[in-house]
């Protein structure tokens, strides 16, 4: 009975990882607290894996922050900015790497292919010393042997490392980290031989960069690299991971044809077209490690259908050569369906979470050898087809509304720049207007009287009159500042998703359903199981509020339709551009009930539009068609004097700037300052826009305080590409997880900075 998980959460059921990271970051507590916490979860993980009788189990899956910063550290591979000296990697280097300091910002962050998983991007040049710096994988692994645990260590592999990497700052633009190949293999075989040494008898590379469109020097790469580890890896089993999408036949072929592997990884959920390839032939005497468990979505496995599959690809691969795997690492999950007692029973039938998952994936395996559980497939049948013909699932009037969008085109009828105008007279901001992207610090207190009112222990006058005052001071903040247009800092929400999603219908919502997005940040998505619809206003009474607490534009805050579709779990029934769709309607409700409430500014967030995008360029034009469609159904209908707003995180947007120019928003607001300004590069090129755009002028994601001089700079690189008249200055990102000691002096920087070169560009004229 083979059975495989490619990896597991490791923020521990109830976020135990986070609150010590925290503590930790705080002075709270000591490095010693943080790395017990770790090795109990870590022990816990490995085993409830060997406890539901998984077989291959991995460890090094752990992570204080990122996977691809631990390899980075393994590498050696740090940044000259922060004074490493040689030795181990600590604490102190690997989190200044990860989070800034108070003299260095932090590495850049972007997101792991089209999950909402953020890594740390490695910067690498031609002078880049590598010398193996973190033991870290082999420690892992003889902590699980020393429990009786024997795990597959897993290693990000060097070619996706090296794809996965960045030209260091000040190396040209055109250097290829895959250059270094021959430079990073000597520390790969330093580790492996030591995992060796330490009795491992099997070994997972990660290379998901297999299921991106490839070059034929990029597939050279990979036949060189683990031609050259062959002599390393003789004596132990190689497998080779790849996941979130189909292998191309060119890629799929390459590591066929590699003698040192003996297993190879895919995801046959994402990647249903890799069957046909399998099909058409497979190593003979090599294992499939096959992902048909979802590791990126919360539903029930479909047990007769996997079996199906699997019985099938036995008869290509042959019995003693098939291990039943996840599609994933389990990373992007929730993780343990236990610890929901409030959510609806009949929901939680349909749904898995990590640790249960594992039990499916052991349960298929059983299954295969001839050994299947009836009553758990038997349930699971069941729980398919309530799921099937549930009425709280389907909506037939939502189902019409979206079907009717799908022929047409909708836009706004006038274009950018007349809007603007029309904007510009009613508004009468300054050049340069600052804004910030939406939330502010959400204090403990805050946090206590959502979750008071939540618990019905405080009174809805009592939670409306916390709220107004909590407003009433971000106004007032802010008009001290003197900042153009404000927000009213959004106390009342727990998630820009999860907040929508609570007031949408055909939404459910988890109580420890968390997801790590990045280091100790988590999310916890909401379940789309059904049609949705707006039953009601979801913002107008708080915005209109803070409205009136000024004379200044308030700025209506809205989660823009492809966001709440990326960063929610996804009902997996119908295509996803439908769900979208659906949302695009409820929210073009809000958005038109805003605009009567008296809102001028309303900003609708796609910070996960890049997210979304498919691995592979074939299949790009029709997701950005439908994405971009959705947003400007939300906000076709407003007069021209109404101002759109939207924001984007941290991503790469160069190659999809002309679908952003098509989403026709009046003012885009973008991160920039952390990715070294890439986003500028676009505008040097040739490329005009003509609305309004705010490149992020600080990185919000750091505790580091930037100086008046510091943003000045930065608005100055954006004159030298963009046209004073459509530029704003903003943060990076919402201030929400910041403190106002950090808030404050940051944001009185960039007003300070902003109005230095209003009077500069004034006395120029």
């Amino acid at each position: 009975m083979a059975s495989h998980i490619v990896g597991y959460p490791r923020m521990g059921p109830k976020r135990e990882l986070k609150f010590a990271l925290e503590s930790f970051w705080d002075g709270k507590s000591s490095a010693e607290d943080l790395q017990k916490v770790s090795a109990d979860l870590r022990s816990s993980i490995w085993k409830q894996m060997s406890g539901a009788g998984i077989k291959y189990i991995p460890s090094n899956t752990f992570s204080y922050y990122d996977q691809v910063l631990d390899t980075t550290a393994l590498l050696g591979a740090v940044p000259s900015r922060y004074n490493w000296t040689g030795g181990e990697i600590g604490f102190d280097t690997y989190f200044s790497m990860a989070r800034g300091n108070a003299s260095v910002p932090a590495m850049e962050m972007t997101k792991w292919f089209d999950t909402n998983y953020h890594f740390i991007v490695p910067e690498l040049g031609p002078d880049t010393k590598f010398t193996y710096a973190s033991h870290k994988a082999v420690t892992e692994y003889k902590e699980a042997k020393a429990l009786g645990v024997d795990t597959v260590p897993v290693l990000v592999g060097p070619v996706s490392y090296l794809l996965l990497s960045k030209p260091a700052k000040g190396v040209e633009k055109s250097f290829s980290p895959l250059s270094l190949l021959g430079k990073i293999l000597p520390i790969y075989k330093e580790v492996v031989a030591e995992l060796k040494a330490a009795g491992a008898s099997w070994i997972q590379f990660d290379e998901p960069t297999l299921v991106k469109d490839l070059d034929s020097h990029q597939l050279q790469a990979f036949t060189q690299a683990y031609t050259e580890l062959e002599a390393t890896l003789s004596g132990l089993n190689v497998l080779i991971e790849t996941y979130f999408a189909d292998v191309p036949a060119e890629a799929y072929k390459t590591i066929t044809s590699l003698k040192v592997v003996t297993g190879f990884g895919f995801d046959l959920v994402r990647g249903a077209k890799t069957l046909d390839l399998i099909k058409g032939g497979f190593p003979s005497g090599k294992y499939l490690f096959a992902g048909l468990v979802d590791g990126r979505n919360i539903w029930a496995n479909d047990l007769a259908a996997s079996l199906s599959t699997l019985q099938a690809l036995q008869g290509i691969v042959g019995k003693d050569k098939l291990v039943v795997s996840t599609s994933s690492s389990l990373l992007h999950t929730a993780v343990d369906l236990v610890n929901e007692t409030k959510l609806d029973d009949e929901i939680k039938s349909w749904m898995a979470f990590a640790a249960q998952k594992v039990v499916e994936v052991n349960a298929l395996a059983k299954a295969l050898a001839g050994q299947k559980d009836e009553v758990f497939f038997s349930a699971n049948a069941a729980a398919q087809a309530s799921r099937k013909s549930s009425p709280r699932v389907n909506n037939k009037a939502v189902q019409k509304a979206a079907a009717a969008l799908k022929g047409s085109d909708h836009r706004r009828s006038t274009n950018v720049s007349a809007r603007l105008d029309a904007q510009q007279k009613k508004l009468n901001l300054p050049i340069l207007p600052t804004t910030t992207i939406g939330s502010f610090p959400q204090t403990a207190d805050l946090r206590r009287v959502r979750r008071e009112y939540k618990a019905k222990k405080i009174s809805e006058d009592n939670y409306v009159s916390a709220i107004k005052e909590e407003i009433s001071k971000v106004v007032k903040l802010q008009e001290e500042l003197d900042i153009d247009v404000l927000v009213h800092g959004e106390p009342e929400r727990n998630d820009m998703v999860e907040y929508f999603g609570e007031q949408l219908s055909g939404f459910a919502f988890t109580a420890n359903g968390w997801v790590q997005s990045y280091g100790s940040r988590c999310v916890k998505p909401p379940v789309i199981y059904g049609d949705v619809s707006r039953p009601k206003a979801m913002t107008v009474f708080w915005s209109s509020m803070a409205q009136s607490m000024t004379a200044r534009p308030m700025k209506g805050m809205l989660t823009g339709p492809v966001t709440i579709l990326n960063w929610s779990f996804v009902r997996n029934d119908q295509p996803r551009s439908e769900t979208c769709y659906q949302i695009a309607l409820a929210i073009k409700d809000e958005v038109e009930d805003l605009e009567k409430a008296g809102i001028t500014v309303i900003q609708i967030d796609e910070a996960a539009l890049r997210e979304g995008l498919p691995l592979r360029k074939s299949e790009e034009a029709f997701y950005l068609e439908w994405a971009v469609h959705s947003f400007r159904i939300t906000n076709v209908g407003v007069q021209d004097t109404t101002q759109i707003h939207t924001h984007m995180c941290y991503s790469n947007f160069n190659d999809i700037i002309h679908s952003i120019i098509d989403m026709d928003a009046d003012v885009i607001t973008i991160e920039n300052s952390r990715s070294d300004e890439k986003l500028l590069s676009v505008f040097r090129e040739g490329v005009k826009y003509g609305a309004g755009i705010g490149p992020g002028v600080y990185d919000i994601h750091s505790p580091r305080i930037p100086s008046t001089e510091e943003i000045a700079d930065r608005i100055n690189k954006m004159l030298a590409v963009l046209e004073t008249n459509i530029l704003w200055v903003n943060p990076d990102c919402g201030l929400k997880t910041r403190k106002y000691a950090e808030v404050k002096p940051a944001l009185t920087a960039m007003v300070e900075a902003a109005k230095l070169l209003r009077t500069e560009l004034a006395s120029a004229k």
